[in-house]
């Protein structure tokens, strides 16, 4: 009880801050290439018109469930991060926050999360327990497997079938469309974003997509970047989308082809710059979504 008690009543302005470092508050764009998606499925497992409440709940959920993994990733690879030039900065390493806190934190958002979902029903809380499960289980993937990158496909793209389970439409051959359109995304751009690392990740012996795929990693790329794109219409069209819906696939396309000019050179900011560029991937494709069902 009392380590419980000393994480709270230590939370000064810089304990906080770091916290919210831990949590990656400071750079938002790994709850938004989550929620879009999230979104996207909620939106059509409702039919266009989603309960105020299911969105909140999704929402904050994002954000939570984002912020566990962060924290249980930074705690994972705290021998790690030291010797990444992009990461020797964070929380735990520095010492602002100890491994004790961190486990911490990790429990009183796990503990938020319950709360969220025990406000849906019981087969979404089901659903959720296992994505819990697998948000643990990822940071420790890099150890043993090439493939992290599809680990976290598979924990990042878990809440879509949540959102249909949540509205109780159940889970069918649309839901996994979807699971495994965003999937596939999710492990071409998280590729790209090891590519930043490659160098890194090679000294310290992690393992990554982007090591595995060698010389071959821009072409691999665009393989996914179709999969994904085909996937994303014939969503549109087994749901009955029209011109909007295909204008916003264009788009897609368009700023698939930019990432690849970013990643030609392979040059560390580039492949960052093509990575960030997927929230505007994930944006089109949900307002895609939603204008879409607006329009009907």
């Amino acid at each position: 009880m009392q380590k419980y008690m000393a994480f709270f009543t230590h939370c000064n302005t810089d304990k906080l801050y770091a916290y919210a470092q831990l949590m990656r508050f400071d750079r938002p764009i790994g709850f938004l290439l989550l929620l879009w998606p999230t979104l996207a499925a909620l939106w059509v497992a409702s039919d266009g018109f989603p309960r105020v409440d299911l969105f909140l709940i999704f929402s904050l959920g994002v954000v939570v469930m984002r912020s566990a993994g962060c924290v249980i990733n930074d705690y994972a690879d705290q021998d790690f991060d030291g010797h990444v030039e992009r990461t020797k900065n964070r929380p735990i390493v520095s010492g602002q926050v100890t491994p004790q806190e961190a486990l911490m934190l990790l429990f009183c958002l796990l503990v938020i999360a319950l709360i969220l979902v025990l406000f849906i029903n019981t087969t979404t809380l089901y659903w959720a327990m296992v994505g819990a499960s697998l948000t643990i289980f990822y940071p420790f993937a890099k150890r043993f497997t090439w493939f992290p990158q599809a680990v976290l496909g598979v924990t990042f793209a878990w809440s879509i079938p949540m959102a249909f389970t949540a509205t109780e439409v159940g889970v069918s051959e649309l839901t996994w469309l979807i699971y495994f359109t965003n999937l596939i995304w999710i492990i071409m751009y998280d590729t790209i974003y090891a590519m930043v690392d490659r160098e890194d990740d090679i000294a310290i012996g992690v393992r990554s997509t982007a090591i595995l795929f060698g010389d071959a990693d821009r072409m691999l790329i665009g393989v996914m970047q179709i999969m994904a794109l085909i996937g994303m219409i014939i969503m549109g069209n087994s749901l009955g989308f029209g011109w909007v819906y295909s204008l916003s696939m264009a788009l897609v396309c368009a700023l698939f082809v930019w990432q690849q000019m970013l990643i030609k050179e392979r040059q560390p900011a580039q492949c960052f710059r093509a990575f960030l560029n997927n929230n505007y991937v994930g944006i089109i494709w949900f307002l895609g979504v939603v204008l879409e069902y607006l329009l009907r």
